[in-house]
């Protein structure tokens, strides 16, 4: 019954509304020929397909689930995108790509774990002499963030805040409304419920303190 839900629930349709926000960024960036892009924490591929659209560059996905990495393989057959997009296990912690192998490095919600600096820093020589790198983080610490640009060898190019109800609006607003529908759908289904409500618990956790989920695009340059 879990699966069936799962399958039902599929998060991508709700996320990708927010890729508005993931062509506002690029298209704050100098244009670039053919850039081979790194995708760090690439999940499912929600930026990485759209990363493909927005570019005529070649794009390696990498992420440590393999059942995402396998979600976003389908997605690049459907969308012919196979000659422009691979994807690769692995953690970013031990990311093994050669020095100055990308002109562009694309980290949406993904650098929490490593933390913001230490992944500014160890990502840094993966990117080409004046390449570049996008993260986009949660805004909490936004002064101390800026500081480390400039200390860990970046220029900031922009920056922006996602308005503050975005995530509400775009993404935890209709995943509710769908978890409503399901509800009725699986209303003699213990186990189906029971996974309703752990996703119902994290919007809840949401609408407690929605500040802390506003989030920031940090469009930088390497300096080389």
């Amino acid at each position: 019954m879990r699966k069936d839900y799962k399958i039902q629930i599929d998060r991508d349709q709700f996320r990708e509304r927010l890729n508005k926000y993931t062509r506002k960024a690029f298209k704050l960036l100098p244009e670039l020929d053919e850039p081979r892009i790194l995708d760090i924490g690439c999940g499912t591929g929600i930026p990485t397909i759209e990363l493909a659209k927005l570019s005529n560059g070649k794009i390696i996905g990498i992420d440590i689930d393999q059942s995402s990495l396998d979600k976003l393989n389908r997605k690049i057959d459907e969308e012919g995108f196979s000659h422009r997009i691979k994807t690769n296990k692995c953690s970013l912690f031990e990311i093994e790509f050669p020095d100055e192998s990308f002109d562009l490095i694309w980290v949406e919600g993904a650098i929490y774990p490593i933390g913001f600096e230490r992944g500014l820093r160890e990502w840094k020589r993966l990117i080409r002499g004046n390449g570049f790198l996008v993260v986009h983080d949660e805004k909490k610490g936004l002064s101390s963030k800026l500081k480390k640009v400039s200390e860990c060898g970046y220029e900031l190019l922009n920056h922006f805040s996602l308005p503050m109800d975005a995530w509400w609006t775009e993404y935890y607003k209709p995943l509710e409304t769908r978890i409503k529908e399901l509800h009725l759908i699986y209303k003699n289904a213990p186990e189906a419920l029971k996974a309703l409500k752990k996703d119902q618990e994290e919007i809840e956790k949401f609408k407690k303190n929605p500040k802390e989920f506003v989030s920031v695009f940090f469009i930088m340059k390497k300096l080389s």
